[in-house]
């Protein structure tokens, strides 16, 4: 939930290769990825300006890799916040494939 109450969701959306965040149904942001084998290669993530400051990115990203852990798959953090927002919560580390941490500052 955002500060002033209103429901924020996060979904997987496959046909358009993205995680979308919406907040009271309408598409808040979205964070676009390509699945390569066995993992999600997060490529951008775009929070839309009247919903700036909410925090809707973090939710975004900890919900889509929360996703991505149940399914069984890992995750390449090419774009930056992704990058970052690993770096700050290392329970998401494992999800990034071992051989590739070094490349994301995760070694």
């Amino acid at each position: 939930m955002s500060e002033n109450n209103e429901a924020v969701t996060v979904n997987d959306a496959p046909e358009a290769n993205r995680y979308e965040v919406h907040v009271a149904g309408e598409l808040a942001g979205f964070a676009d990825y390509r699945r390569l084998d066995g993992v999600i290669d997060f490529l951008h993530t775009e929070v839309f300006e009247a919903y700036a400051g909410r925090g809707l990115a973090k939710t975004l990203a900890e919900a889509s890799l929360n996703h991505v852990r149940q399914e069984g798959l890992g995750a390449l953090p090419h774009c930056p916040l992704y990058q970052r927002f690993i770096q700050k919560n290392p329970e998401y580390v494992d999800l990034v494939p071992e051989a590739s941490r070094a490349e994301f500052g995760l070694a």
